[in-house]
């Protein structure tokens, strides 16, 4: 059974830090390449970051670049978002995604940045 489940996620003043974790069973993660979605209230789904199935190359929206990282562990089946110099607009609902044959979700995070 495939399983994504996310950790990490909680509330968090401006300026703030998080680490979301994504640990993944029931597929051959090495295979795939993850993502972090989010969603905010009110707003579409956006992709945050992408990593390839090597953790070779990483890509960020522009909202979250230089702020956010992206990593995964392969031996960990463990893909994690550091999340640094959080804003409120940050705030949402965050998602791990799988995806090269099949695509998979995670039931996802919230993440709340406020004073």
């Amino acid at each position: 059974q495939v399983q994504l489940v996310e950790s990490g996620g909680g509330l968090v003043q401006p300026g703030g830090s998080l680490r979301l974790s994504c640990a993944a069973s029931g597929f051959i993660f090495s295979d795939y390449a993850m993502s972090w979605y989010r969603r905010a209230p009110g707003k579409e789904r956006e992709l945050v970051a992408h990593i390839v199935s090597t953790g070779g190359n990483t890509n960020y929206a522009d909202s979250v670049k230089g702020r956010f990282t992206i990593s995964r562990d392969n031996a960990k089946n463990t893909v994690y978002l550091q999340m640094n110099s959080l804003k409120p607009e940050d705030t949402a609902v965050y998602y791990c995604y799988a995806h090269w044959m099949f695509g998979y979700w995670g039931q996802g995070t919230q993440v709340t940045v406020s004073s």
